[in-house]
């Protein structure tokens, strides 16, 4: 058995928004098109866990030397809130109150299709897809881990598309967009679950080059205190001036 390789990632001065921060946590506001951490020989280099290397002395460990600090995750192309750890003490906490459902996340999304009824609520296993290992699917409930997305439409732009208000209930790898997906509504820029057309006129009529994919809103009992959090991140540029074109 070879032995484990230590891995010393690099500290990288890449922007960070902070938007709170203390002695056990800090929660930042990710910009999409960055790798949350490093996978199998790739992003060494250009991942917010490098760029968390560079503001903080201290991470977790818990997730290993790949995912110091790393609780949850954000998909590259995925802006929006996320909780870090600096040490394992607080790791510990924030991973069991992600498990017992006691973290509120919520985010905004753009889909194809006039999604009715306004509100809703989708239950369904998701697992790896045994024909696309990039991909996520809808499987049978002994092939998968539950997952459960609540959404409620805004508004409907142009009445060909809708925009949501989401919150997700368990954390699965890609949920919001298979779950999406898999009732007919996929997300608007979304290359791997979305509509070619749709993407195609995305980037071309709203100048987007991503997913349409925000979470917006982290709500939970701070751990130390006992009092009611709430944190925010309002739409990115990107997304908002998209959702401007559509409603012109």
């Amino acid at each position: 058995i070879p032995e484990k390789k230590q891995l010393n990632l690099e500290p990288k001065n890449i922007p960070l928004k902070i938007i709170h921060e203390e002695k056990g946590f800090l929660i930042i506001n990710k910009q999409a098109g960055l790798v949350v951490h490093p996978g199998d020989n790739t992003h060494y280099n250009d991942s917010l866990v490098n760029a968390l290397l560079h503001h903080c002395k201290d991470l977790s460990g818990i997730n290993g030397v790949l995912r110091p600090g790393i609780v949850h995750r954000l998909d590259k192309n995925t802006s929006g809130l996320l909780i870090i750890a600096k040490n394992d003490h607080y790791h510990k906490i924030f991973s069991e109150m992600f498990k017992e459902r006691k973290i509120q996340k919520k985010y905004k999304t753009l889909v194809s299709g006039k999604l009715t009824p306004k509100k809703g609520g989708i239950d369904s296993p998701i697992g790896r897809d045994p024909f696309n290992r990039k991909k996520m699917t809808i499987v049978e409930e002994r092939k998968g881990k539950n997952a459960l997305t609540y959404y409620s439409v805004i508004n409907y732009p142009q009445e060909k598309f809708t925009y949501l208000d989401i919150e997700i209930k368990t954390g699965r790898t890609h949920q919001i967009r298979v779950h999406l997906s898999s009732i007919g509504f996929p997300v608007v820029g979304d290359e791997l679950y979305g509509n070619k057309e749709i993407n195609k006129f995305a980037k071309q009529e709203l100048n987007l080059n991503r997913q349409f994919l925000h979470a917006y809103s982290l709500s939970f009992t701070h751990p130390d205190t006992g009092k009611k959090e709430q944190f925010t991140a309002p739409l990115p540029n990107d997304l908002k001036q998209a959702l401007e074109k559509l409603n012109q």
